[in-house]
């Protein structure tokens, strides 16, 4: 698999399925965010994006390929899920994503 597209945190793998519907694998190596409510968090606010999102038959991995809690990143959890949200719904709309209605 080839990487369709990056941000600063994240890779976004994909693949056309024969399925109707999309399939979403979450990857968030221990290195990356050492502690697990960092890890869970992460994995969670991609889940729910994917979930919101409406996206073509695809196999898409979404990968962490950065450190997200340094020194220089958010400490608390809001402003961690912010800029995880702002990047995810990057990530989600290069492959075409239709937003549904709330």
């Amino acid at each position: 698999m080839r990487p369709a597209q990056k941000t600063a945190h994240f890779v976004l793998y994909t693949r056309p399925n024969d399925l109707p519907h999309a399939r979403l694998g979450v990857v968030v190596a221990k290195r990356f965010a050492p502690r697990a409510a960092t890890r869970n968090t992460i994995k969670r606010v991609t889940r729910e994006l994917f979930r919101i999102s409406e996206l073509r038959p695809l196999d898409c991995v979404v990968r962490l390929s950065k450190a997200v809690n340094t020194k220089a990143g958010p400490a608390t959890t809001a402003q961690l899920k912010a800029e995880l949200r702002l990047e995810l719904t990057r990530l989600f709309a290069s492959q075409h994503v239709i937003k549904r209605a709330p």
